[in-house]
């Protein structure tokens, strides 16, 4: 079962269902008489590109340097706030694309006279608003004054907008529906649109600037009706007496296009020339094409309640309940790749911190990619998932981050290549984002997204994608050839920020910068072997590469500190939150590979020993870290430990609509990164794949004693699927494009796997 469903319209945005298709998304809230569409485009960022670098960065560079390794922190700390903050400090917002205000009227004819049925007087009955997963598409309906009213909302991809389709059904032929619509752009009482108006005679549209050389856009919203008039008024939609109405919102910026205006009357033309059936069946196919390629069954002796033949409750009610059954876990699995499908797809921006949806004009962190975790969390699930394609809006920003990076990396620091810091925005910005000390000068986020390039070609085997991403990979390594300082032997980045943490010095004096922090060196480690490997492929060998096998060699290894933890900086500190949300020292442990619990033990403990801490302090209090924690416990072999913080993630950080939260002052905020780093990590319990072989079930919760995953991308271009009862493996299918070889672990098994193009091989763990 694939449905989820609330027995009534939502409260406010968080019970909202969402829909997309990339570019454009919505919150349908559903209503009766009226209600309030909430819309995104996902280049919706206030403001132009600028260059913020800091001039006075690059001559202080050595001076902070030397502070750092003086243990001179404050003054090191207070050098950087100057001498290296963006100028201006911050980059723009993303922001809400507006509202759609639509107004219903339900009228009775009788002979040549009509009446208006008075809202107070007709009380709606049999009410459901529902997300159909399998389709894409949410449904609203209801019984009302005798005839029952049927509303569907989708967004096409393949026609590039939304359809809004009101139905009215009735035995009695008189029955029928007018509408009020109009488009709004407003907060606080302040209009953030420049015109609105009659687009032609069935559509009206609104248009604006987003700031100083920031991009112009433009929505337009076109209705058709079966047996009613339509015409426009002002700045409103007008429909009369229509026994259906078919609504088109499209909207179109100068991001994209060149004539953006036309383009959108152009598609608006193409849906309304289409008609509602042929867009819906032609989106139904687009949709289901991906979201079909994976599915997952869970089967215990507590999941009645929601087998695919049984009615389950409206979800508030189950979460009201905290009645999570096990089999709660599929459709909270396929509400993330549900997520992926709507959010990202090819030729849109990538997820931000709420994906395309988000109804602020000042949204907290402006609703930016955060490149210190959020980001790269958005896409775990992509390519284990079987959605390639939905990685690949993050590589074609990569790109666009990829010219201004490398102007950051010469004008700041003196280096080649290319580096980003903590945040990017529509535009690709790399300078430093915000004056705050524990995460402004962290100079990584090029080299962990880089790593996603070779992430995506060891899944996919595409070559030509490699060979065309390879020159940004090339220069995120190139940066550091430049920019590591030799300390104690070993290459080291200096400044250093493990992302969001303070520590403390035996002195009592805090700090957030230093020298070489473990996650810095863990994350070079995937970029640079990742490097290496692909210029392997590509059968690539220069300077570049060998230089790179050296840094390797020197970069410092990992610690086990005096609490018997992952020794987050270069020295044992302790840190002013040891329930900090961020974990970055294991990094290593995930998404990287480096700490395994057979290959190395002695990590493994000290990882399992940091989790300890974290969480006895308080830790995993938000919903990505939470997820996090869940993809550690996975990593650590502990199918138990990792189903509690995923029921944790449920109770503690999920709206009623399953999107993740995230605690702030004064509430609670939708982030999408913990709902994507939990459906990354119920794949992560059943299977596991690196570079050298593919682990099936290392992480089986207890209660999971029968289910089955299908379609899941396990590297090298092949598929498998899985099932298991009393929680041992009962069948093992793989499939491949081309030949290959896998080396499958179950268990003390080890097995080499022949796959043949084409056919489906089974593996035996058995014979």
């Amino acid at each position: 079962m694939k449905r989820l469903w609330f027995d009534r319209p939502a409260d406010n945005w968080n019970e909202a269902w969402p829909i997309g298709n990339g570019r454009l998304g919505a919150m349908v809230s559903g209503g009766i008489y009226r209600e309030t569409l909430q819309i995104n485009q996902d280049s919706m960022y206030y403001g132009g590109p600028r260059n913020r670098v800091n001039p006075d960065a690059k001559e202080n560079l050595d001076k902070v340097r030397s502070l750092l390794l003086e243990g001179r922190i404050p003054e090191a700390e207070e050098l950087l706030r100057y001498a290296f903050s963006g100028t201006p400090q911050s980059q723009g917002p993303y922001q809400s694309l507006g509202t759609v205000e639509l107004v219903y009227h339900i009228e009775e004819t009788e002979q040549e006279s009509k009446k208006k049925t008075s809202c107070d007087a007709a009380k709606a009955e049999s009410y459901c608003r529902e997300l159909d997963m399998e389709q894409g598409i949410v449904r609203e309906s209801y019984l009302l004054g005798g005839c029952r009213i049927a509303k569907e909302y989708f967004a096409s991809y393949p026609n590039g907008v939304i359809a809004i389709d009101i139905d009215v059904e009735s035995e009695a032929k008189g029955i029928k529906i007018s509408l009020e619509a109009v488009l709004a752009r407003v907060s606080g009482g302040q209009y953030y649109c420049d015109r609105t108006g009659r687009l032609d005679a069935c559509s009206i549209f609104m248009e604006g600037v987003q700031g100083a050389g920031g991009i112009s856009w433009c929505v337009g919203l076109r209705a058709q009706a079966r047996e009613g008039n339509i015409r426009v008024c002002g700045e409103h939609l007008l429909v009369k007496g229509a026994k259906r109405i078919t609504l088109y919102l499209g909207c179109e910026t100068s991001f994209y296009e060149k004539d953006w205006k036309r383009v959108l009357a152009e598609k608006l033309d193409r849906a309304a020339a289409m008609g509602y059936e042929a867009m819906k069946e032609a989106h139904v196919r687009d949709y289901r094409q991906l979201f079909d390629r994976v599915s997952l069954v869970l089967e215990t002796e507590t999941d009645e309640i929601y087998n695919e033949n049984v009615a389950f409750p409206p979800v508030d009610q189950v979460f009201r309940a905290r009645d999570f059954q096990d089999s709660f876990v599929p459709l909270y699995f396929q509400y993330g790749r549900y997520l992926m499908i709507s959010g990202s797809r090819p030729g849109s921006l990538p997820l931000n911190l709420q994906g395309i949806w988000n109804d602020s004009f000042e949204p907290p962190w402006g609703c930016r990619y955060t490149i210190n975790i959020n980001t790269e969390m958005n896409y775990w699930p992509a390519e284990t998932c079987s959605l390639p394609e939905c990685h690949m809006p993050l590589f074609d920003h990569l790109l666009r981050m990829w010219e201004n990076g490398k102007k950051v990396a010469q004008e700041m620091y003196g280096c080649r290549g290319f580096v980003a810091h903590h945040n990017t925005d529509l535009w690709g910005d790399c300078a430093p984002q915000d004056i705050w000390i524990p995460s402004t000068y962290w100079v990584m986020g090029a080299a962990w997204l880089s790593t996603h390039i070779w992430q995506h070609y060891f899944y996919t085997q595409d070559e030509a994608f490699l060979r065309k991403f390879y020159p940004v990979m090339k220069d995120a390594v190139l940066f550091f050839h430049d920019f590591l300082i030799e300390v104690d032997g070993k290459l080291m980045t200096c400044p250093s920020i493990s992302p969001e943490n303070t520590y403390i010095l035996q002195s009592g004096v805090k700090g957030c910068n230093g020298v070489g922090a473990a996650m810095d060196s863990e994350i070079l480690r995937d970029l640079m072997e990742g490097f290496l490997r692909a210029s392997k492929v590509l059968e690539i060998r220069d300077d570049v590469t060998e230089q790179t096998r050296e840094i390797l060699r020197k970069l410092p290894e990992l610690q086990i500190g005096k609490h018997g933890q992952i020794m987050e900086w270069r020295e044992d500190y302790e840190e002013e939150e040891p329930g900090h949300r961020h974990i970055s020292q294991l990094y290593a442990l995930h998404p990287s590979h480096q700490i395994t619990a057979d290959r190395t033990p002695a990590l493994a403990e000290a990882a399992r020993r940091t989790l300890e801490r974290r969480l006895q302090y308080g830790g995993g209090h938000t919903g990505w870290s939470c997820a996090w924690i869940v993809n550690f416990y996975a990593r650590l072999g502990d199918g138990d430990k990792a189903l509690e913080s995923l029921e944790r993630l449920w109770e503690k950080s999920t709206f009623f609509n399953l999107m993740d939260n995230h605690p702030m002052a004064g509430g609670f905020l939708f982030q999408i990164d913990g709902n994507m780093g939990a459906t990354a990590a119920i794949v992560e319990l059943l299977v596991q794949s690196d570079e050298d072989r593919v682990i099936l079930m290392p992480a089986l919760p207890g209660k999971w004693k029968k289910g089955r995953l299908t379609g899941v991308s396990i590297g090298k271009g092949v598929k498998m699927d899985l099932e298991w009862q009393d929680g041992k493996v009962s069948g093992c299918y793989l499939r491949a494009a081309c030949d290959r070889e896998i080396v499958m672990v179950y268990g003390q098994q080890r097995k080499t796997v022949h796959v043949t193009a084409g056919k489906c091989c089974e593996v035996n763990f058995f014979s």
